[in-house]
């Protein structure tokens, strides 16, 4: 696709990295991806996104803003209390850049729905806030081919990773981490346990930056490592996992077909 003279403006600083250029700012107007949360860490994300020329953006959210929210969501504003999540969203990445779809989705993600909810994206990328809901999004990417960037945040902690097993090996899923999911009240929520703000905005940045990379297919993937950061500490670490032959998901991978068993 050409470029129109206002989008050459917009994304000036994207054409003139050789990295990006026309070609692959062309590529992002062009790409689709689905947002799962508009809340901590869907908020920074989305809003990158928009801001990068993503051209089409699913946002599912069944939730309403909420004034404890605004400590971190920073898509949404106090006049938006009581608003719908994805309403409120959806007009804050208008004001960005209207030139964009964004699909309102108003429901919760569950098993029943993920798959006909993914389907029409590229990619997914997850900002949930409970375990089930992780599982039924990876399963249901590594079935349908699609890769998964996945971010996670608690109190000054943070992790993101991308899931790229439909690959093969040596790629992961998120099942080689954790076989199956943790019970959800083992491990506290943010509204028990705390969250600083400012820390939403790093990890869903980061996460726009992992999503971007993936879409414009530059830099190193994070499909095998899982970066950490502290945040009280200001610093970071990797550690690396493998793609475990005992996984209940993609052990039953068949490199000679490209399918699960």
């Amino acid at each position: 696709m050409e470029l129109t003279d206002q989008q050459v403006e917009r994304y000036a600083r994207h054409l003139i990295l050789d990295e990006v250029g026309e070609e692959g700012q062309a590529k992002l107007l062009e790409s689709k991806v689905l947002v799962l949360g508009a809340g901590g860490l869907g908020s920074p994300l989305l809003l990158y996104l928009a801001a990068a020329g993503v051209g089409r953006l699913g946002v599912v959210d069944d939730d309403r803003v909420d004034l404890s929210n605004l400590q971190r969501q920073v898509l949404h504003g106090t006049a938006d209390v009581g608003r719908l999540k994805t309403e409120s969203a959806a007009a804050a990445l208008a004001r960005i850049n209207p030139e964009i779809r964004i699909d309102r989705i108003d429901r919760r993600l569950d098993p029943a729905n993920v798959d006909a909810l993914i389907a029409p994206y590229d990619l997914v990328a997850d900002g949930s806030d409970n375990f089930g809901t992780r599982f039924a999004l990876a399963d249901a990417c590594y079935r349908a081919g699609k890769t998964l960037v996945y971010a996670a945040i608690l109190r000054f902690d943070g992790q993101l990773t991308t899931f790229k097993p439909y690959l093969g090996p040596p790629h992961p899923c998120l099942r080689c981490l954790h076989p199956e999911p943790p019970d959800d009240d083992a491990i506290p929520r943010c509204e028990q346990a705390g969250i600083l703000g400012a820390l939403a905005g790093t990890l869903g940045a980061m996460q726009g930056v992992e999503v971007l990379k993936e879409l414009l297919g530059i830099g190193e993937s994070l499909s095998g490592s899982l970066l950490l950061y502290d945040a009280l500490g200001a610093s970071f670490g990797r550690i690396r996992f493998r793609r475990s032959e005992a996984c209940p998901l993609c052990s039953r991978w068949r490199p000679q077909s490209g399918k699960a068993a």
